[in-house]
């Protein structure tokens, strides 16, 4: 089974919850591998094209939702970049934050955030 490429979304300030996640894909016999583009200098067009092509290139989105997640601009944006371009995009709550947030518009009316859990990341996986 050759390995899934997955781009993370998450607010900057839960960068330590991203880490996490890519800690699970480091397992040996994790079917997946990550591909993380989190903005590391200020916003600009280039960014933009690159991170569009960086997600592009991924089988699915992993976006991280807490109560961070609706005033992240980076990260609102590249769930919008997701939806634009067709890629799958599977919404986590970050521990127990669904106690403390809202869904971000960019997901969808419908959409429905999952429990952070192995299972519910690797069914995803599997239906890349």
């Amino acid at each position: 089974m050759s390995k899934k490429r997955v781009f993370i979304s998450f607010a900057i300030e839960d960068k330590i919850l991203r880490d996490f996640l890519v800690g699970q894909a480091r397992h040996p016999d994790t079917p997946f591998e990550f591909v993380d583009m989190s903005v590391k200098t200020p916003w600009d067009s280039a960014w933009k094209t690159n991170c569009r092509a960086r997600i592009k290139g991924c089988d699915g989105v992993v976006a991280i939702v807490t109560k961070n997640s609706c005033n992240a601009d980076g990260q609102l944006w590249e769930i919008k970049c997701a939806k634009e371009e067709g890629i799958p995009v599977l919404p986590i709550y970050g521990g127990d934050q669904h106690k403390n947030c809202r869904v971000p518009a960019e997901l969808g009316s419908s959409a429905r955030v999952y429990n952070w859990s192995w299972d519910n990341v690797a069914n995803f996986i599997g239906r890349l």
